[in-house]
């Protein structure tokens, strides 16, 4: 969700922290700030809207100072205006805040009553002025923040600086991530706080990551780590690869379709760990249950993870033969599922800091499920918790619209379901040897469907005039339509929806006229068949067909279709792999040409790491 930096440095530190907030871009934000102190005293420069904003004002505005904070805030409390910016600040402190304090209106009440005087509508101004009272009932800073700390619920990171303190600052996290980086060889007797290694990385790869409760004080002289209770805690330093991960869009116009192209390597990497391409055999995967006493399989995420564990759900159902039950994280937390005890429940998530999904983990945990993680993010509070976890490699993903991490979390839920089957004896070798076979192709057969963007741009363009748009498909192919539905909302605002085709005649087909484009995903597989008759009562209506389909599709079809997408040839076990790259594509070049930014689409995060 937000971003945050805090540097300690030798000189000043403005252009570090603006630097680190363009690392935490990819998070999605609406304003932005920074805090400094200049001769002992705290400054402030905000803005609202993008950091070249901020940037802009800093030149007209410049700030001094060796020690300092930055946000990036995505708004949740009060509107996205400099005035709600971080950080927010009282006449002893400046705060940066990631997440949400759930008793902030009995907090903000209890200290307005005693003459504290509030310029926000944020709950994260509470974080300032709870500290600021217990500093002036005699606390210093680091105590004060300690009580601060055992008063305020909710999932929240901070980071304090403090008035006349150029050596001081002090970090919590509970619910959302925080790291501390340390500096060596010219940097070294710096020291940095960040949301993520990737902020950290123009400064340092030495690493230590708060664990959940942890806070922390940072000085010139390193971190000392404490627990909830206040008890000192050690916590092991790593050498992060994000210094190696700079984000550069290349000769792409935007990240988003960088990412789109980076498919077919990311995608083979992921592969790569699961699979021994060179028996064409899957490697032993250690799961954290018996897999043959499985009664059924749970799988929860968010968002375009939840795509992913909808189509995985076909594939380990078809495969090992076992119910799946896939839920969105923020149903399943509250409902209070039973949980099988010893059963297994899967988790899916880009960052890792999910906060519906880390809650829903815990959940399943706690009554008695083993819980696996499939995370991009190896360091993350999902994978570091869960009994086991299923890496995606997708690397660092910018833009918003997740894209390359949802082809690899299907690449990584692929061969986890071959792999139960495997484990449960459902899955001959012949038979894991020929789709282990499919799955090595896909990453050659997505290279081959990215050739098609040029006719994808020209569907684009008459998508782009369109109000509404209906994307159909059967089997897996009907969570991919679901998919293109949510990309194209996400990043056109175009009114879009995702249906099972056989479902059109239950509603749907009563908003088919000549004026709806109707996209249909159609792989060769058992219910091609079915699709085609489905097509057909569309064509029936005047619907604008457009069709994604293997080379004979539309000849098959036999129907008028307003545009034919031919994809390459395939077997249909991993379709869904391939198709996701001309639905990714046809959403973005529809929010390119209406003039849209794909990388941060309006009101969204990339990392959700509050309700």
């Amino acid at each position: 969700m937000c971003g945050i930096i805090g540097i300690i440095a030798k000189d000043t530190v403005a252009p570090g922290l603006i630097e680190g907030l363009r690392r935490l871009e990819y998070r999605g934000y609406d304003s932005a700030g920074i805090a400094t102190l200049v001769d002992g005293r705290i400054e402030r420069r905000r803005a609202e809207g993008k950091l070249d904003n901020l940037a802009r004002r800093l030149d007209h505005q410049p700030v001094q100072g060796a020690i300092g904070i930055g946000h990036t805030r995505w708004a949740t409390h009060g509107k996205p205006t400099e005035r709600n910016a971080h950080p927010h600040a009282s006449d002893r402190l400046a705060v940066v805040h990631n997440g949400i304090i759930e008793n902030f209106k009995s907090l903000r009440e209890e200290l307005a009553a005693k003459g504290h005087r509030f310029a926000t509508e944020t709950d994260s101004e509470v974080a300032a002025f709870l500290v600021t009272d217990e500093m002036e009932a005699g606390k210093p800073p680091v105590e004060a923040v300690h009580a601060a700390l055992k008063r305020m619920r909710g999932a929240f990171a901070l980071v304090y600086l403090f008035d006349g303190e150029e050596d001081l600052l002090v970090g919590a996290r509970r619910g959302a991530p925080l790291a501390v980086g340390y500096g060596e060889g010219e940097a070294a007797g710096e020291m940095y706080l960040g949301s993520d290694a990737l902020a950290l990385a123009p400064f340092t790869d030495r690493v230590a990551y708060l664990e959940e409760g942890d806070w922390v004080t940072v000085t010139r002289e390193g971190a000392k780590f404490r627990d909830m209770s206040g008890q000192p805690v050690k916590r092991r330093v790593i050498r992060s690869p994000a210094g190696g991960l700079l984000a550069e869009k290349g000769n792409y116009r935007h990240f988003m379709a960088k990412e789109i192209h980076e498919q077919p390597e990311v995608v083979g990497h992921t592969i790569a760990h699961y699979v021994d391409m060179a028996a064409q055999r899957l490697k032993p995967y250690p799961w954290p249950v018996e897999a043959g006493a499985l009664t059924r399989v749970s799988i929860v995420a968010c968002g375009t993870a939840y795509m992913a564990g909808l189509i995985g759900k076909y594939w380990i159902e078809r495969l090992a033969r076992l119910p799946v039950e896939v839920d969105v994280a923020s149903e399943y937390r509250y409902r209070e599922p039973p949980v099988d005890k010893g059963g297994l429940t899967i988790l899916i998530s880009q960052s890792g800091e999910t906060a519906d999904t880390l809650a829903s983990m815990r959940y399943a945990s706690e009554q008695g499920s083993k819980t696996l993680a499939v995370v991009n993010v190896p360091t993350s509070s999902i994978a570091r918790l869960a009994d086991a976890s299923a890496p995606t490699l997708a690397g660092p993903e910018i833009g918003v619209a997740s894209t390359k991490a949802f082809t690899c979390q299907l690449a990584a839920m692929a061969c986890l379901a071959m792999s139960l089957a495997r484990a449960r004896g459902v899955l001959s070798e012949a038979r894991e040897s020929e789709l282990v076979g499919e799955l090595i192709a896909t990453p050659g057969l997505l290279a081959e469907a990215l050739k098609l963007e040029p006719a994808l741009e020209q569907i684009a363009h008459k998508l782009a005039r369109a109000r509404d748009v209906l994307y159909l498909g059967r089997g897996p192919a009907f969570p991919l339509a679901l998919e293109g539905a949510l990309k194209l909302k996400e990043l056109s605002y175009i009114h879009a929806e995702g249906y099972a085709a056989g479902e059109l005649k239950h509603g749907p087909i009563a908003l088919i006229d000549e004026a709806m484009p109707v996209i249909v995903i159609a792989p060769r597989d058992a219910v091609f068949e079915k699709t085609v008759s489905n097509m057909q009562e569309v064509a029936a209506r005047g619907g604008r067909i457009i069709l994604i389909g293997e080379p004979h599709a539309a000849e098959e079809a036999a129907v008028a279709l307003e545009s034919f997408l031919a994809m390459p040839d395939m077997g249909a076990a991993f379709a869904p792999i391939v198709y996701a790259a001309p639905v990714q594509m046809l959403a973005y070049h529809t929010a390119v040409i209406m003039g849209k930014d794909a990388d941060q689409p309006r009101n969204l995060a990339k990392s959700v790491t509050v309700e």
